[in-house]
């Protein structure tokens, strides 16, 4: 907004010309998102908990530990996310390009089916929420809604097609299979986000990381000169998507604050389901769904391992971990939480440089 206001300006007033420059407006998105997220905090924290009374419900079939140590936790602090990202992004990106409101649409559409979901929790009080099979259907229908959007900004020149890492600009034609190739990636990510985020800080860093890879990918993959020189997909108006992620950085920050261990709320599916959406849909308009798949290697694996325990127990009455997702698996060995929360971080940021090291290895 401030980009379409102050920026046509900039002839009479020169120091209006630095919204001219992605770098600044990201940098002002980001401390944005961040101060919305911090000081809103204690506000919203306490008014969930006046309002939650017992918290967000425990698992039974959880680790014991977190009846203990969890219980009376109030949830759906992602809304403190999604304050901050909203009014980040809403405040310095510019508001004529179709791609940052293709992404907020499907953050806020994730965010709301995830509000439905921890309140129908909280209300209940039980863990089933909104019914699978409904919460999927609804899914489904904002990311088609999204995939065609992007896709009639993208024209027929990009549209259904996808970059293959580690070659020069090479774009596979998915045909008939793009938009649902597209749908299963943001439904992925989103859901993958949602299965990591069990323990306090352990979805919420390793999301400011992927954002922070993808703030840098989709700015080079906007510019026509870096593009060029990387020997990459250059896509128009993707850049302005780096605004877009800044804001996912800051309010990500300012929610880390108060979900640091040990946590003051918990995200809940309000946050994980909008943030996980929001990387998914990046990638998409970037054309580097695969690298999505590196970069946020972390939560493939934890989907990966819920994936492989239910099969096994299915398939010989075996289970092949202690308890899934992967980070439980580790509590029951022992590992302290917090161990686990950074040995979690380091491999995202691991993940995230392997993932960078694809745009110049071509």
């Amino acid at each position: 907004m401030l980009y379409n206001l102050l920026y046509p300006l900039s002839g009479d007033i020169a120091a209006l010309n630095l919204f001219k420059y992605l770098t600044f407006r990201a940098g002002g998105a980001l401390i944005t998102a961040f101060l919305i997220a911090f000081v809103f905090g204690p506000t919203v924290i306490a008014w969930l908990k006046k309002k939650q009374k017992k918290g967000q419900p425990i698992r039974d079939d959880g680790p014991e530990s977190h009846i203990l140590t969890k219980q009376g936790t109030p949830t759906m602090g992602g809304f403190l996310i999604l304050l901050g990202l909203l009014v980040g992004t809403l405040l310095w990106a510019d508001l004529t390009n179709g791609y940052v409101w293709a992404c907020l649409f499907i953050t806020a559409g994730f965010g709301l089916i995830g509000f439905i979901d921890d309140y129908l929790k909280v209300t209940q009080a039980n863990t089933r929420g909104v019914p699978g099979k409904l919460k999927l259907l609804a899914e489904i229908v904002i990311c088609t809604i999204a995939v065609f959007w992007i896709n009639t900004i993208a024209g027929d020149g990009l549209a259904g097609k996808l970059a293959l890492p580690f070659l020069k600009d090479v774009l596979l034609d998915l045909g008939y299979l793009a938009v649902p190739f597209a749908v299963f990636v943001i439904i992925g990510a989103s859901n993958s986000v949602n299965l990591t985020d069990g323990l306090d800080g352990l979805a919420t860093m390793p999301v400011i990381i992927a954002a922070g890879t993808f703030l840098l990918i989709s700015y080079l993959i906007g510019n026509v000169v870096f593009s060029d020189y990387l020997q990459v997909t250059y896509v128009s108006g993707a850049g302005e998507l780096s605004v877009f992620c800044a804001a996912i950085i800051g309010a990500g920050l300012g929610f880390l604050w108060f979900n640091a261990p040990p946590a003051m709320v918990f995200m809940g599916d309000t946050g994980s389901l909008a943030l996980g959406g929001a990387l998914g849909a990046v990638s998409v308009v970037t054309k580097h769904e695969i690298v999505l798949a590196i970069v946020g290697g972390l939560f493939v694996l934890e989907t990966v391992s819920v994936v492989v325990q239910v099969a096994s127990f299915k398939m010989t009455g075996k289970r092949v971990f202690r308890m899934a997702p992967l980070h439980h698996h580790y509590e029951q060995k022992g590992w302290a939480e917090p161990t686990i929360v950074i040995r979690f971080w380091i491999i995202a940021v691991l993940l995230a440089l392997v993932g960078l090291a694809t745009l110049k290895l071509r």
